[in-house]
């Protein structure tokens, strides 16, 4: 099978998109196993390479999928020419280049739904600046769900040591109770399990951690365990799913990390990230799950503080496309 061709949104202009995108489609574990076709704007890109001293790669402003090269010495931006270099200061958050950011997403939909793509890897976008520009999502999945009338979806964080789907995302932690309930934590313990399942062709074992400290304590300590996890695991169970919890949120994450978990549920955003990048920063991956196509992401943000200094990291991102080209192979 030829190498999956993965679209790479450029994210925010004003970030280190660019340059982690640059970093890591000219690394070698990269170009073996994908080829990359980055949805943004010509001038980042030029201007990234640049950063990086590899201004020796030639740069294709290309309108369509089928006029790109492949070849080591090219770089290919399907090239939207949507983002000013001299009106969006780097490292600073502007509403014209969060508009720029999530244009770079329809235009990424657009191919993967249409199969001109085979999966999509996202570099980080900021939140307020996408908000700002008129785009009231909390995030990529969210917008993606949307646009392809998807309910049932889910974000998942996959790494070398933990898989982590969360319960709840982007929300404040007051609301978190709230918008727990039973249907929605099966559903997100079928997802895990359905992905898990087609990638290693053997059922999961799966962690559902509880919400209060140590799962609740029967009672004590709060009834969400006992109202809404509890009978969500129950009901997991009934449909052949290898499913344990609630477990207490201190110590599910080693239980996972030391192998008795291939995943967990955490029941909201900080609780699986905390664990997630104390073992896997820069390493790991969100995959958004459910949605009728592939789509990864990097486990960081848009990084203004080091946007243009060429400090970034762009390990993140290399596992991003190589998770988007390793599921566009087997799921």
């Amino acid at each position: 099978m030829d190498r999956p061709l993965i679209g790479i949104t450029m994210g925010d202009p004003a970030g280190i998109g660019p340059e982690i995108i640059v970093k890591a489609i000219t690394s070698s574990e990269v170009m073996r196993i994908a080829r990359c076709l980055i949805i943004g704007d010509v001038r980042f890109i030029k201007a990234a390479l640049a950063l990086i001293g590899r201004s020796d790669l030639q740069v294709l402003s290309i309108k369509k999928v089928a006029d790109a090269t492949w070849s080591k010495t090219y770089v290919n931006v399907l090239d939207l020419r949507n983002a000013d270099p001299g009106k969006i200061k780097i490292g600073k958050m502007q509403p014209a280049a969060g508009r720029a950011a999530m244009e770079y997403i329809q235009k990424a939909l657009e191919l993967a739904t249409s199969k001109k793509i085979d999966g999509i890897a996202t570099a980080p976008i900021n939140k307020e600046a996408i908000n700002k520009a008129g785009f009231k999502f909390p995030g990529h999945t969210e917008f993606l769900a949307q646009k392809t009338k998807c309910t049932n979806y889910g974000m998942m964080f996959v790494s070398d040591t933990l898989w982590i789907m969360l319960a709840t995302t982007h929300i404040p932690l007051r609301e978190v109770s709230k918008h727990l309930d039973k249907k929605g934590l099966v559903n997100k313990i079928k997802l895990a399990h359905d992905l898990l399942l087609k990638l290693k062709g053997k059922k999961p074992r799966i962690g559902v951690a509880g919400l209060n400290p140590h799962a609740g304590e029967s009672g004590l300590f709060g009834e969400e365990e006992t109202k809404i996890i509890l009978p969500a695991v129950n009901e997991a169970k009934k449909m052949g799913i290898d499913v344990k919890g609630p477990i207490s949120p201190d110590a599910i994450f080693y239980l996972a990390n030391i192998g008795m978990f291939e995943a967990v549920i955490a029941m909201y955003h900080d609780q699986g990230l905390i664990p997630l990048k104390i073992l896997s920063f820069n390493k790991s991956v969100n995959v958004s799950v459910g949605l009728p196509i592939i789509r990864t992401s990097v486990d960081h943000g848009t990084g203004f503080d080091i946007a243009g200094k060429g400090w970034a990291n762009a390990q993140s991102m290399i596992e991003a496309i190589k998770v988007a080209a390793h599921f566009s192979k087997n799921l």
